[in-house]
């Protein structure tokens, strides 16, 4: 891969290293566009034992499958990387301008965000320390390691229901622990009926041996013995760089976009965890090559062509 000459207006600066990125970047390359990957080294699922249900890499460890797609880039000349976060995006005509922190900044005609999402962690001793070994957010990606457990859900209110309720699929022995806030009589019918146990006491620790979970501490020094745990809370987008720009949000806090990922801002595009519902990587895998096609077909049919 090369870098573009100073001065020279990329088509495309994808924002984001991983399975999306990366994904469209190999279609943009195919595609003879100038691209510049910018990834900042971090990862949502970088602390997974192995990323699942991804065809034909099931079980792989996420930093191999990224090395793997940086390696197939390497013979396409029209694209480059940088290892500096991005810090900012502004528009000017038809171009836009990137901004790093610690190098220049460049500008270019569409702009792909593949940034992911964060999960926000609940405040319990051992939950930071065990996330992506014995603690997780997606039971299709970690659910099968972990079936005919004893496991537990983090979650409260109707979305804590919802959540166990999917789960139960996995085992049957199941507990949904909601820290401290009781459920409606009707939402307890609901676990009952599939199942699942409640604990409403609040919990104070995920106790760890050999990096593993084996019980989850709850005021009061009640134990109660688990091997996973699964929580749902609330999760935001890595990146709020499109903020100033005027993207606008879905109801559900991701970038709002079409089903190519082209957002209300024209030349911008979003691919990935940070657009979507349903995330997995083998997902934003593929709508980071068809955000690129799309991306393609604008350059060629509403931009003029680069000198």
């Amino acid at each position: 891969m090369s870098v573009i000459p100073g001065g020279a207006v990329y088509d495309t600066v994808i924002i984001g290293g991983g399975p999306a990125g990366l994904s469209a970047a190999l279609v943009l390359g195919r595609c003879l566009r100038h691209a510049l990957i910018c990834d900042d080294g971090r990862y949502r699922n970088a602390r997974s034992d192995g990323l699942h249900c991804y065809m034909g890499h099931d079980g792989i460890r996420p930093a191999e499958l990224l090395e793997q797609a940086r390696t197939q880039l390497e013979p396409y000349e029209t694209l480059s990387t940088v290892g500096s976060s991005v810090r900012a995006i502004s528009k000017d005509d038809l171009l836009f301008t990137v901004e790093f922190k610690g190098r220049a900044p460049v500008r270019a005609r569409t702009v792909l965000v593949a940034t992911g999402v964060v999960d926000e962690l609940p405040n319990i001793e051992g939950m930071k320390s065990l996330f992506g070994k014995s603690v997780h957010v997606c039971p299709y990606c970690d659910g099968w390691e972990h079936r005919n457990s004893p496991v537990a859900v983090y979650g409260r209110g109707e979305k804590g229901v919802a959540f166990a309720r999917l789960i139960r699929q996995w085992t049957d022995d199941l507990v949904l622990c909601t820290d401290g806030q009781p459920l409606s009589r009707e939402l307890s019918s609901r676990l009952q009926a599939r199942g699942v146990g409640l604990r409403e006491d609040p919990l104070e620790a995920l106790l760890e041996e050999d990096g593993r979970l084996y019980g989850i501490r709850f005021k009061g020094n009640a134990i109660l013995p688990r091997r996973a745990l699964f929580f749902t809370t609330d999760q935001h987008p890595r990146s709020p760089l499109l903020d100033g720009l005027g993207c606008a949000y879905d109801e559900k806090g991701g970038l709002a976009c079409d089903a190519d990922g082209s957002t209300n801002i024209p030349g911008i595009y979003v691919a990935g965890d940070v657009s979507r519902d349903v995330q997995l990587a083998i997902i934003a895998a593929a709508e980071g090559a068809r955000a690129a096609l799309a991306i393609n077909r604008y350059l060629l049919n509403d931009q003029p062509e680069r000198k």
